[in-house]
């Protein structure tokens, strides 16, 4: 799993930050890409990467702000010229399904692939063999929603040692094993999955927040994550403007990762009035109160690592 960030400003594009979006790789996972909010000029974005529009196949948008959406027609018709021809589904506030139909219907726009537009409220959103996907309602001036992306528990790895202590070569009965069946050996020796694997794999927590002020449900989409990616618009000295603009600071979102017993934060959606330098200060205050964060730019990834690994 790992996070690609194609744009990390706030409101309208600037020279060092596009408008939000956000591609998460669960390619070695279950072959494909997700995106999160898909602003103006994110295809754009996109030709720098090495994101493959036909490999992403689930768009989650979290709220119905132009920074956040402006771009899904545009990048819809790329992916069908870029040769996409496998279905995509689109998950949104309600609201998503008159803004893509109609775009696409006045633009006279064909795609050569299925698309499904899910409008969606409060709950589990999406989940299949690998994942299941949350969503809840933040405090933003129009709604606005989280998503809290849990990878499922995997099987643990079979045991080397054991495997050859027991004379068995690989083969069919490896799967068996590895299932956890029980096997019963040509010479009498009934060999039992559960002595052969190791413990489960723990799956990640991946919690991704629209645009908000701080509240009670990003805590909860947050808990235990293993990174909790959170708008930081405003810096800590302008909590009353963050609070009439439906918006956080950068220590408010730090208060949401330490209250949310969360692993890593990540601070995204930065407001065009804090250039590098005064960037580095939102980074500065929230690291004070949560140290394990670090500050989105455009084109940066981080790979979500595994229990007790490290990010990179």
């Amino acid at each position: 799993m790992e996070l690609y960030f194609l744009g990390t400003g706030a409101g309208m594009p600037s020279r060092q930050r596009n408008v939000t979006s956000i591609v998460l790789n669960v390619l070695d996972e279950c072959g494909s890409c997700w995106m999160f909010d898909c602003g103006e000029g994110t295809q754009h974005q996109i030709l720098q990467t090495p994101v493959k529009l036909a490999k992403l196949h689930k768009l989650f948008v979290t709220h119905l702000h132009g920074d956040h959406l402006f771009g899904i027609p545009g990048l819809l018709t790329s992916r069908s010229n870029q040769g996409g021809v496998e279905p995509l589904t689109v998950y949104g506030p309600p609201g998503i399904r008159p803004f893509i139909e109609t775009s696409l219907a006045v633009s006279d726009s064909h795609l050569n692939y299925e698309l499904h537009i899910v409008e969606i409220g409060e709950g589990v959103v999406c989940e299949d063999a690998y994942f299941i996907v949350e969503a809840a309602l933040l405090d933003h001036r129009i709604d606005s929603y989280g998503y809290r992306i849990v990878e499922k528990e995997k099987t643990g790895a079979l045991d080397a040692s054991k495997l050859r202590a027991l004379g068995l070569r690989p083969g069919p009965i490896y799967g068996e094993l590895k299932r956890g069946q029980s096997v019963t050996l040509p010479d009498g020796r009934t060999i039992h999955g559960s002595e052969i694997v190791g413990p489960p794999i723990p799956g990640r927590i991946v919690t991704v927040l629209g645009d908000t002020r701080y509240c009670e449900a990003s805590i909860r989409l947050s808990e235990q994550a293993d990174v909790v990616v959170h708008e930081a618009t405003f810096a800590g000295d302008r909590e009353e403007l963050a609070e009439q603009f439906y918006h956080s600071t950068s220590v408010q979102a730090a208060k949401v990762a330490l209250e949310a017993n969360a692993h890593a934060l990540i601070l995204t959606h930065i407001s065009s009035r804090y250039p590098d330098e005064e960037a580095a200060r939102l980074l500065n205050e929230a690291c004070q109160l949560f140290p394990n964060t670090v500050m989105a730019r455009d084109f940066w990834s981080y790979l979500v690592p595994r229990k007790g690994g490290r990010p990179s």
